[in-house]
């Protein structure tokens, strides 16, 4: 699980009552897809014929750019999950990682969700002993932010910490 019960204002739309800015929206939302970009290579050296993560990224950018519907994003997302299903270990959490950047165009609250899922697979690909993969990809991440929302996503990291498999500690 790595939305809260109580979905947070700051990452529900204007339009829906949050306030949330289209602008910021999108802004999460290219940090998503970068963060699930960064490792999504172990997802396709397991599963070369498999298209579903990589275009689950390609259509949310291009929902950024609005050139393909939250619908279409967001369906695209949940296909990059479902390549998932029969994974395990690094491939599995790269392509969890690029559904939860498509699922950020619908609720911008998964940009967290993608960010976590590229940490464990960052994990769970480096070699036995190194422990520090995940720290090293979480800042990696944090390089990415953008200003106008790095408080955000730092705030959200530390309020979805916990059920966010503790991840963001870094």
């Amino acid at each position: 699980m790595i939305l809260p019960r109580e979905r947070d204002p700051r990452f529900i739309t204007i339009r829906r009552g949050g306030t949330l800015t289209d602008s910021d929206h999108r802004l999460l939302v290219v940090w998503a897809a970068t963060c699930a970009e960064h490792v999504l290579g172990l997802f396709e050296e397991a599963q070369p014929e498999d298209p579903r993560p990589r275009r689950a990224i390609e259509q949310v950018r291009g929902w950024v750019r609005g050139e393909v519907t939250m619908m279409d994003a967001r369906a695209a997302g949940g296909h990059a999950m479902g390549a998932a299903r029969d994974l395990r270990g690094a491939p599995r959490f790269a392509a969890y990682a690029a559904g939860q950047a498509g699922a950020a165009a619908h609720v911008a609250a998964h940009e967290l969700g993608a960010a976590a899922y590229a940490i464990k697979a960052a994990r769970a690909a480096a070699p036995p002993g190194d422990d520090s993969a995940g720290r090293r990809e979480c800042r990696w991440q944090r390089d990415q932010l953008p200003d106008a929302i790095r408080d955000l996503v730092l705030d959200d990291q530390r309020l979805r910490n916990d059920i966010c498999w503790s991840v963001f500690d870094v």
